[in-house]
This record gives C-alpha cells, sequence and structure tokens, in this order.
C-alpha cells in the first residue's frame, strides 16, 4: 500500500463510554488534522464504520458493560483494511494478544494522547511506512502489576479470590500489593 498523499485528510473513529476521554481524544486528533467521528457504544461504533468507512478505528476494550473485542471482530469482517487500534486501561498481555488474534492492527494501554496514536498509524507496515520499534515499551514487572490489578477488579477486590485465580498464595498477594507500582 502507498502512503497516502499529504493533502488527502484521515479519518477516525474513536470508541469509548468514557464521554470526557472521547471528546478530548477527538478533538485532540481534529487538531492534528483528521475528519474525527465519535461512539459511546457498539450500536454507535458499527453505524459510524458502516457510514463513513474510517482509516483508523480506535476502541477501548470494555465499552460499559460491552466487550470491545467483539467490536473489533464486527470492524474487521466490515472493513478489512481498516487500522484498529484497541485502547485499555487494563491492559495485560493476555488481552492484548487477543485483541491481536480478534482482528486489532496494534494494541496501547491508557493513559494515551493523539501523539502516540498517530506515531502508532504512521509506523504502521500497512500504511506504507516502516515500522519503528517500540520507545516504551512497559517493564515486565509493570505487566505483572497490571495484570494483578486486572484480576482483582474481575474478582470483585476479593484479595482471596484473586490469589487462587491467579495460582499464588494471599498474603504472596499481599506482599506484592503493599509495593508501589512499578515505573512504565
Amino acid at each position: 500500500m502507498q502512503p497516502r498523499p499529504e493533502h488527502e485528510e484521515l479519518s477516525a473513529l474513536v470508541a469509548d463510554d468514557d464521554e470526557l476521554f472521547r471528546t478530548r481524544l477527538g478533538r485532540a486528533l481534529e487538531s492534528r488534522g483528521w475528519e474525527v467521528f465519535l461512539a459511546a457504544d457498539t450500536a454507535q461504533t458499527i453505524a459510524a464504520a458502516e457510514e463513513h468507512a474510517p482509516d483508523l478505528a480506535i476502541v477501548d476494550l470494555r465499552l460499559g458493560s460491552e466487550n470491545g473485542l467483539d467490536i473489533v471482530r464486527k470492524l474487521r469482517a466490515l472493513d478489512p483494511t481498516m487500522f484498529i487500534l484497541m485502547l485499555t486501561g487494563w491492559g495485560s498481555i493476555a488481552t492484548a494478544l487477543e485483541a491481536v488474534r480478534g482482528g486489532a492492527n496494534h494494541y496501547l494501554s491508557k493513559p494515551v494522547d493523539a501523539d502516540q496514536i498517530i506515531a502508532v498509524f504512521n509506523a504502521s507496515p500497512t500504511n506504507g511506512i516502516d515500522a519503528n520499534p517500540p520507545s516504551n515499551v512497559p517493564s515486565l514487572a509493570r505487566v505483572e502489576w497490571e495484570h494483578i490489578q486486572r484480576v482483582i477488579a474481575d474478582c470483585g477486590g476479593n484479595i482471596s479470590q484473586a490469589a487462587r485465580s491467579l495460582g499464588i498464595h494471599r498474603r504472596s498477594l499481599q506482599r506484592k500489593l503493599s509495593k508501589y507500582p512499578p515505573a512504565r
């Protein structure tokens, strides 16, 4: 695929249930020359994708009670050429793999800004530009901490249940939780 001409406006679909994040990201992309469409749930996302055929879809992993992975699969079936970026506040290796297997081109953990998203989009080999290695890969300790936080959230804050799910002793989990989160 050839790079786009400089004068051609790119379009992005931002699907996130957090209204503040969605509108701020939309405005930031618009200020960088993108045409932006906003969606708060699955129905709005699919409708906007069908109507506008965006170049980039930015999809949150969790849209309220809905699963963003289902939306990624639907978007991929709708348009195989669309660049799909999965975002989440609960980044883990398992969800990143599942997102990519489901059709996402890339996966980023929140907080994220428009410049990071555009950099990922521009670095994609499918957009005609050679990919650069990621500059801010989280440490293994950070990934482990984020995974533990996700499991605890999925267990409703129950430390004993989370420890069983993780396959570690409850006291070991409590020791890990007593430490500060690792730096990226």
